[in-house]
């Protein structure tokens, strides 16, 4: 019996994911990528001796990772060393002090102590129902497809769901176990990336902050682009034919099946298409009208994660006070959340981040040289300018200058940002979003876009648009839920 063949759309991690899935369980794939590297959002580039890691830079979750090399006969420490970060993770507040977030529990619990007294025991209490959304969430929930509301009738879900703290907000959440202000900001910093203001997100999220502060922030030496270099090798040894530079532009279909995709390198056909790349894209541009699942309309009124506006920089020494991870709260939270969520604009004064990988990685930068990525979160659809860009590159370095107490732009001898007008060109990425979609409950499991497409039977889709959502667990996550999916319709019993 022929073995059934099978196109992925897209080689980020979800595609990365799906294709290697896909071909364990049988199925001849070919994976086509647009670009002339496979990672998407995960790539990388190099300038000057620098490495840059052009996208993901948290590892979170190593669990995750460590269950997709188990499935293929691997383990983590086969393709890179991990390692813990201590501390997690640095934050300077409004007051200017720069507070470091220690990987040790004992050492977090007296840090919440000297800022609200009776603060490390409420502390234990959060995260203690924060590991069990995680555990529930992450082994049990965001495996499902979610294409029917009866996949959710599970017992454990069930007895669960208000110990889920689905429908309370993660803001009211927080603030029942800690009143400073800024235990408030650290514990509610994981979900400023999920698309939403603290009031509109579920508490079912503070499973971040478990992820965050129980499980560490890690980092994978070589940089994180060793991640793809992983994922491609388990690709290959599972048979998947990767094809780079091949922008897919048209699927062709008939009655209701897809027959063709159409590259300008040619035609491919399969039994089976899984678009990996952006949604909006895959069902809106390169489908026709009658065979796209959502329209226009609907794809408009989605709330969206946000946009950013990064920098990669290169300077020839290094650089004192900073650490691995370093997160600008000095500014208004709430006013730039605001202005990302509320009334998108440009913000007044954005909070912003900044990674330090050579602080702990020599490699990434060369010898007496500092390699920063530099974020600032934006409202996506924000159309960018060589000025605007600029103007906040000065405004970020000048505040950094100020909390580092270091010159810095002087020795800048590297510089290059990427913001919306980049991520349109190279993911056509909805409304250059870097993240994709809002976590709100009316964007939740099966209120997100289907996985499965609503018009053509053997089209599907993975990635940050669909479920589980964004970030990197997820998106290997939705390689395999969508392989089993297919799996499962195509009768297919082999694991």
């Amino acid at each position: 019996m022929t073995a059934k063949t099978a196109i992925v759309i897209g080689s980020g991690v979800a595609g990365l994911s799906a294709a290697s899935y896909l071909a364990q369980k049988g199925l001849k794939v070919t994976l086509l990528e647009k670009n002339s590297a496979v990672g998407g959002r995960a790539r990388k580039f190099e300038a000057q001796g620098f490495t840059f890691d052009m996208g993901p830079s948290w590892y979170w979750m190593p669990d995750v990772f460590e269950k997709f090399y188990n499935d293929f006969g691997h383990t983590t420490s086969d393709f890179y060393e991990l390692k813990r970060l201590d501390p997690s993770y640095q934050i300077f507040d409004k007051n200017g002090e720069a507070v470091t977030i220690p990987a040790n529990m004992l050492e977090l619990e007296q840090l919440f102590e000297s800022y609200e007294p009776g603060s490390a025991i409420k502390l234990r209490s959060f995260l203690k129902e924060a590991q069990y959304k995680y555990e529930v969430g992450i082994n049990d929930l965001v495996y499902k497809p979610s294409v029917s509301i009866f996949e959710f009738a599970d017992a454990r879900l069930l007895k669960g769901l208000i110990k889920m703290d689905v429908f309370t907000s993660i803001k009211k959440h927080v603030r029942s176990f800690v009143s400073h202000p800024f235990l408030i900001e650290l514990l509610e910093f994981p979900i400023l990336f999920l698309g939403a203001l603290s009031k509109n997100t579920p508490a079912l999220y503070s499973l971040m902050n478990y992820a965050d502060m129980s499980l560490g922030t890690w980092y994978p030496m070589g940089g994180m682009f060793k991640i793809i270099e992983a994922f491609k090798t388990i690709a290959i040894e599972q048979g998947v034919d990767v094809k780079v530079n091949h922008e897919v532009l048209k699927i062709e279909t008939e009655n209701g099946i897809a027959k063709k995709v159409i590259t300008a390198n040619g035609h491919f056909e399969a039994d089976i298409i899984v678009g990996a790349g952006d949604y909006h894209h895959i069902d809106q541009k390169l489908l026709q009208t009658a065979d796209q699942s959502y329209s226009e309309n609907y794809w408009d009124k989605r709330k969206l994660a946000p946009s950013c506006l990064i920098y990669y920089i290169g300077l020839n020494k290094r650089i004192t006070g900073l650490q691995h991870h370093n997160l600008f709260f000095d500014a208004d939270f709430a006013r730039h959340a605001h202005e990302i969520y509320t009334e998108p604009k440009w913000p007044t004064e954005p909070l912003f981040y900044v990674s330090a990988p050579s602080i702990t990685d020599h490699t990434v930068a060369p010898e007496g040289c500092e390699n920063l990525f530099m974020l600032i979160p934006v409202a996506p659809g924000m159309a960018d300018t060589e000025a605007v860009r600029e103007s906040y590159f000065k405004t970020i370095m000048a505040r950094l200058e100020k909390h580092t107490q270091t010159e810095i732009m002087p020795h800048v001898v590297y510089n290059r940002s990427y913001a919306y007008t980049d991520f349109v060109s190279d993911y056509h990425a909805f409304k250059g979003n870097a993240y994709g979609l809002a976590n709100t409950l009316d964007q939740t499991a099966i209120l997100k876009p289907r996985i499965k497409s609503k018009k053509i039977k053997n089209l599907y889709f993975a990635g940050q648009l669909t479920v589980p959502g964004p970030g990197l667990p997820p998106s290997i996550i939705s390689g395999n839920v969508v392989a089993n999916l297919i799996a499962k319709d195509l009768k297919i019993v082999k694991n």
